[in-house]
């Protein structure tokens, strides 16, 4: 996939093609559901595929304290809307500027002098430019005169409501990622690089990697069912710990930290994802150390079992 990080000042654009817009964030079944539209038409009439995108998100710009910690990082997303067949993915950097575009605007100088869009695919709810007035009314309304046809995509629903971004967002915060892996159509994953703990793991003999996440979000403090691809080491099973580890410190930064199953390498400073299963339990102070682990010995025994019955 083609990826197109300052379109509005980019030459060589995909033209012609079946176009999508929106943040898409995470990536989840709703998403999917667009993005295979956009690449499936576009292998039934031989055009193009083109996603357009924002970063950052809107909100980040526009109201900061407002802004919702994304679910992934570009380069998650990137690989996200790739697996899905889309050919072009375009970025558009987001500015305060930018959102004073009108939506017509954009529609004329963007979509349809630029891109030669054929045929759009939308959200039902996404909207667009200066005041958010770009949805599929307008676009339906300007498409016979600029050459485009405006089609909505219905939505995807979990548990009796449509899957969103936020519901996925407040799952995570609550721990509930198999939840939350159910609305995704994947498990939730979390990029870092391993860094150098304090080694209390490797005093208890449970020694574990320590994440640096490339996240800027990430679930509830607790403890994980995950799995770890580890690059020359493939995706091995392991129990994540995110939290303050209170039995050992009455105040600490939160951690994540993994303990891998069977695995002894020194992978400082190696780029990893962590994938997350299931919870096992929130944190909690224990009132020994030998508590805490016996403790951490039952929690390895559950994800082992986990792991065991899972066939993701």
């Amino acid at each position: 996939m083609r990826v197109v990080r300052d379109p509005l000042h980019a030459s060589d654009l995909p033209r012609g093609g079946v176009v999508t817009i929106g943040n898409f964030d995470g990536v989840h079944l709703g998403h999917r559901r667009i993005l295979e539209a956009v690449a499936t038409r576009a292998k039934e009439v031989s055009r193009p595929s083109v996603a357009i995108t924002f970063e950052p998100h809107p909100l980040a710009v526009l109201r900061p304290d407002h802004a919702p910690r994304r679910i992934q990082t570009l380069r998650q997303k990137e690989e996200a809307v790739e697996a899905l067949g889309i050919e072009t993915l375009l970025v558009i950097p987001f500015t305060r500027d930018f959102s004073l575009t009108e939506p017509e605007d954009f529609v004329r100088d963007f979509l349809v002098e630029r891109l030669a869009a054929s045929e759009l695919y939308l959200g039902q709810h996404f909207a667009f430019g200066r005041g958010k007035r770009g949805d599929l009314t307008l676009l339906r309304r300007m498409g016979p005169e600029c050459g485009f046809t405006a089609s909505g995509v219905e939505e995807v629903f979990y548990g009796g409501e449509p899957i969103s971004s936020t519901r996925i967002r407040n799952a995570l915060e609550r721990g509930q990622v198999a939840e939350a892996n159910a609305m995704l159509g994947r498990e939730y994953e979390l990029d870092g690089i391993v860094s150098k703990g304090e080694k209390v793991g490797h005093k208890i003999g449970y020694p574990t990697i320590n994440l640096a996440p490339e996240n800027d979000f990430h679930p509830a403090e607790g403890v994980y069912v995950t799995r770890i691809a580890i690059p020359s080491f493939g995706r091995l099973g392991g129990v994540t710990n995110i939290g303050r580890r209170p039995t050992l410190y009455e105040e600490s930064e939160a951690i994540i930290e993994t303990y891998v199953f069977d695995f002894a390498a020194n992978v400082y400073g190696v780029k990893v994802r962590l994938f997350f299963l299931e919870r096992v339990r929130e944190e909690r102070k224990f009132p020994s150390l030998e508590a805490l682990t016996q403790q951490i010995a039952r929690d390895i025994e559950a994800a082992r079992e986990y792991l065991s019955r899972s066939t993701v």
